[in-house]
């Protein structure tokens, strides 16, 4: 899947280095995929060709599903199929449509797979276009093409009642890593980390016999930095933010953030979202999501749904941090 919208993911997730390593060495694995690049470390003495052989034939097999840069892909088909008829998919597709539907749900619209008219209308598509500032009237044509209402869920099949463009670049990753660390777990692996592009996974312990810290990006535009690093242990966790993927036109600058319901990019103060949870398909959906919404709703919806979210928030003085209950719960309790 070449998935340039994996920009709006630019907080990188580093892995902490810590000196002292005991026990078994954790190996690295890497590769191109999704547009971006995989790294998976393994804690172990194996050798670990045929695991990167598996790993990249299911890499294959997703990006086969989920990218709309192939033509010939399953959420492509879909999205060329007649109106009102009932298109049967793969199992995994259907899932991951599912979860969308879930999640924008909980989200009250704020995630939303069928917002690609309104990114390509604002010049954040595949083919990067972007010539005017859409006019209102632009905005609400392309309006009436986005809605998971529109799209009709079966057992194993799916359709649409308007010419929507399913796009899953917001969660697609996500997926990837969980159905990675399956793979890992069945073939009796018990400490490793997935990472696609910024949306990771861990499990167990890093080499060192304590927990994988990862670092969260300092969200500034011309130069990298730590924020604060996060101790992780059977944990997915995601990070979005909008801060080197924007437009700037007579001096306004765009976010490649869009709001499904105002058609508008998103201008709030809030710069960065951190998601922890036990699916990294979850963690990924949400931080776009609570990334849209604005800071105060976004927080409240973190403490309803027992969230562990850390925002970022541009102010005056700079970057300041807000950590749901939930998280201040985990990092208390996580070592």
């Amino acid at each position: 899947m070449r998935d340039m919208k994996s920009l709006k993911y630019l907080i990188v997730c580093f892995l902490v280095v810590l000196s002292g390593c005991t026990g078994e060495p954790a190996q690295t694995l890497t590769g191109e995929t999704m547009g971006t690049i995989y790294t998976i470390k393994v804690v172990a003495s194996d050798d670990l060709s045929d695991l990167q052989r598996e790993v990249d034939l299911e890499l294959k097999r997703i990006n086969q599903l989920m990218s709309t840069y192939i033509a010939d892909s399953a959420v492509s088909l879909l999205n060329k199929s007649p109106l009102d008829e009932q298109v049967e998919v793969p199992a995994d597709l259907i899932t991951v449509l599912r979860l969308s539907e879930e999640i924008h749900n909980i989200t009250k619209g704020a995630f939303d797979v069928t917002v690609g008219p309104l990114v390509t209308l604002w010049g954040f598509g595949p083919d990067q276009k972007f010539l005017n500032v859409p006019s209102p009237i632009q905005i609400s044509q392309a309006q009436q093409r986005v809605g998971m209402q529109h799209l009709k869920l079966g057992a194993s099949s799916v359709s649409r009642s308007v010419d929507l463009y399913v796009d899953l670049s917001g969660i697609a990753k996500g997926f990837a890593v969980d159905r990675l660390c399956e793979l890992l777990d069945r073939n009796g692996f018990q400490n490793y980390m997935v990472e696609i592009g910024g949306e990771l996974k861990t499990s167990g312990k890093n080499d060192r016999g304590t927990p994988w810290i990862i670092a969260i990006e300092k969200p500034e535009s011309l130069k990298r930095s730590i924020f604060r690093t996060l101790p992780l242990r059977d944990l997915g966790m995601a990070t979005s933010g909008d801060y080197r993927n924007y437009r700037e036109v007579d001096g306004n600058r765009y976010s490649h953030l869009i709001d499904p319901k105002s058609g508008m990019p998103i201008s709030h103060n809030l710069v960065s979202v951190t998601v922890l949870h036990s699916s990294a398909a979850i963690a990924d959906a949400l931080a776009t999501a609570l990334n849209v919404m604005y800071p105060e709703q976004g927080m409240v919806l973190a403490d309803e749904q027992n969230l562990a979210v850390l925002f970022i928030i541009k102010d005056d003085d700079g970057f300041v941090e807000h950590r749901s209950l939930a998280l201040e719960k985990y990092l208390v309790d996580s070592w």
